[in-house]
């Protein structure tokens, strides 16, 4: 089953490709952790990219960066916060601005890539047992400690957004139980992590199926009020990620116009989030152009 169709049906239901979804969810939790991780020259520019309400410049500019990252890792591949802000640009970038699926499905296995690396230097263990069965999977994830929060983070995150630019296929979506794993252990060892941005995606993860097919709406809104309440209301992705997952996905209309014009009434300028929340009001827009029309269905 080939990630370049648009749609892909599975027992009748459609799973949107990527494009069609919020993708700057990832841009999002890419960003503004990697700030933090990153150190000397790259630290600065991840700040100037999570604070630029341009994002045309980003998407031009991001592939000359992402160059420098690869020659980072390149001449030091042990390096930890190089692997984690390869993993978490290529993600984002992978996400927000590639609009060829294909393409972005092989960025996205480069950040795969380097999350894994990430983990793995110190948890090998993770890596060796990726594979296999779930219950041993979860046996080794709990022996990470908090000292590596922002690796095993990141490993669950490209694990995610490999798997949201291969949403059209089963075999990806195999893997969500481990990336929701992952994201459980994080806000297990800080539930305060990166402002909420794990529970963001817990949120997404649990809203990915509707409930006939295994999914959780009513667990994906609780994750996503979590996101909102850590961050303040300050991260305006998560009130578009439930407005456009869980409130269109239960038919609650109030609710989605609710948050979207929240969104559209709030100041994107924010440390480390601005980027997300201008990209994120312009989602806002057009899905509350097309609600009257998607609640009339």
């Amino acid at each position: 089953m080939s990630s370049a169709t648009n749609k892909k049906k599975m027992n009748g239901f459609q799973v949107p490709h990527h494009r069609s979804s919020l993708v700057i969810l990832l841009l999002a939790l890419g960003l503004t952790g990697c700030v933090s991780v990153s150190g000397g020259l790259s630290r600065g520019i991840v700040q100037a990219i999570a604070n630029q309400d341009d994002p045309a410049i980003v998407r031009d500019g991001a592939p000359a960066y992402l160059l420098m990252i690869d020659g980072f890792i390149e001449d030091r591949p042990k390096s930890r916060p190089m692997l984690i802000a390869g993993a978490r640009l290529y993600g984002a970038y992978a996400a927000a601005f590639v609009e060829d699926p294909e393409r972005a499905g092989r960025l996205a296995v480069r950040a795969r890539n380097y999350g894994r690396r990430a983990l793995c230097l110190d948890y090998p263990q993770i890596c060796e047992k990726e594979h296999q069965p779930y219950e041993e999977f979860l046996q080794r994830l709990a022996t990470v400690d908090e000292g590596e929060i922002d690796a095993l983070y990141t490993y669950g995150l490209s694990l995610a957004i490999w798997i949201q630019t291969h949403t059209g296929e089963w075999n990806a979506l195999v893997d969500l139980p481990k990336a929701e794993a992952v994201m459980l252990r994080v806000v297990q060892l800080d539930a305060s992590y990166e402002k909420g941005q794990p529970y963001l995606l817990l949120g997404v993860m649990n809203s990915y199926l509707p409930p006939a097919l295994g999914g959780q709406p009513e667990k994906g809104r609780a994750y996503f009020e979590k996101a909102i309440e850590l961050s303040n209301g300050r991260n305006l992705s998560a009130k578009v990620e439930m407005a456009g997952r869980y409130a269109r996905m239960v038919f609650d209309k109030p609710l989605h116009d609710q948050l979207l014009t929240e969104v559209l009434e709030a100041d994107p300028v924010d440390p480390a989030m601005t980027l997300s929340n201008t990209l994120a009001q312009q989602r806002a827009r057009k899905l509350l152009d097309t609600s009257d029309e998607y609640f009339l269905e």
